[in-house]
């Protein structure tokens, strides 16, 4: 469903009917050099304000590269070569600017998945790869007796303690 407007006709821009919740793709005339090119700015609208009048904006948000990329265009600039409508959607609201936080929860909750699975795969590689040598086994082993006496001498020290606190009382 493609609506074009083309700029010549100012009626009917006024008569068009873009709602909040409408992807929209808006042709902006740009000047580089003298010369006059065209750039294309697709998004979602989220809020249209002051009706028909002369002075009416419209916003349009896009995502771009992770970041949220907000326009206001006014509806009847000659800067705006023309307008189409590429989807409808129904809304519920007039304006949408809760789609700011709910992109902002999604991106972040993206991230801590990203995060966490990427650190849980570098364990796992981490443990995989491994490669122990004779030498680095033994010296393990040596760790590993060291840690176990260290603990029963800290387990016989704690526990003549706990035998005369249970006597006093």
């Amino acid at each position: 469903m493609k609506t074009v407007i083309s700029p010549v006709n100012i009626d009917s821009r006024r008569n068009l009917d873009m709602r909040p919740g409408d992807t929209v793709r808006v042709y902006q005339k740009i000047q580089e050099k003298g010369k006059t090119r065209l750039q294309v700015f697709e998004g979602m609208i989220l809020a249209r304000k002051h009706g028909t009048e002369p002075g009416a904006t419209f916003t349009v948000r896009r995502n771009t590269g992770g970041y949220g990329v907000e326009k206001i265009f006014p509806l009847y600039s000659p800067i705006i070569d023309k307008i189409e409508i590429v989807k409808r959607s129904k809304v519920r609201r007039s304006k949408l600017y809760y789609i700011r936080r709910k992109a902002l929860k999604q991106i972040s909750k993206r991230l801590k998945q990203t995060f966490f699975s990427a650190s849980s795969a570098d364990l796992v590689e981490a443990e995989t790869d491994e490669v122990v040598s004779d030498k680095d086994e033994q010296s393990i082993e040596e760790n590993v007796e060291v840690v176990a006496k260290e603990q029963e001498e800290t387990e016989k020290e704690v526990s003549p303690d706990e035998n005369q606190e249970e006597k006093s009382e």
